[in-house]
């Protein structure tokens, strides 16, 4: 019968893997690799930089030492609430400082530099910022000529604009640069006889530097 000769087709295998097991060879049978493991993803940090300024108002005012020798300290001191508009008090004016340095390198030279820092509600800074561009803006009324210009974004927002005056004998010319960052607003202003963009630029960059 079929059935009878299986156990004689089955005896020569099991003789091979007999063998093959007291030669060794199947030690040496390839294994497959075990699957390669995926990097781990690194889990991001959380930052923890503080949306609000730590800073006073007076310790982020300029020094002296932050403009060109040739300029000396005229004036600085907090501000008071009646000093600022009502508009101001009403967007949450906290708190203020300002300071104001002169260039004394020649006798007839009028060139000024002031600095106001204000301090407002972090959820109010973008009206601030956008009501303070209208009010720089319609304050220039005929004949003077005020222009926008190109400047370095400072913080969140800024803005630069540079005025003259056609009637002035002296051809003065008056910078002012507004910016916010963080909840601090400021306005930074150089005019005069001898004012200088490049100066301007640095001074601005430094006050900016101080907000933390």
């Amino acid at each position: 019968m079929v059935y009878d000769m299986v156990p004689s087709r089955a005896a020569p295998v099991l003789l091979i893997i007999v063998l093959l097991l007291s030669a060794g060879c199947l030690d040496r049978l390839p294994v497959a690799p075990a699957p390669a493991t995926q990097n781990a993803v690194p889990t991001p940090v959380p930052t923890t930089e503080d949306p609000q300024s730590t800073m006073t108002p007076s310790a982020m005012a300029l020094q002296l030492a932050d403009l060109p020798s040739d300029y000396i300290l005229r004036d600085r001191s907090v501000m008071v609430s009646p000093e600022v508009t009502q508009l101001s008090r009403d967007l949450g004016w906290r708190e203020g400082y300002f300071v104001s340095f002169s260039r004394m390198n020649k006798r007839d030279d009028t060139t000024r530099v002031r600095q106001a820092i204000n301090i407002f509600p972090l959820e109010n800074m973008k009206k601030v910022f956008d009501l303070e561009k209208i009010d720089i803006e319609s304050q220039a009324v005929s004949p003077l000529i005020q222009s926008e210009i190109p400047f370095p974004l400072i913080g969140d927002n800024s803005r630069a604009y540079r005025e003259t005056d056609p009637t002035d004998a002296m051809k003065q010319v008056a910078y002012t640069v507004i910016f916010t960052k963080k909840n601090v607003y400021e306005k930074i202003t150089m005019a005069g006889t001898s004012t200088d963009y490049e100066t301007l630029k640095d001074v601005v960059q430094i006050a900016a530097a101080k907000v933390e």
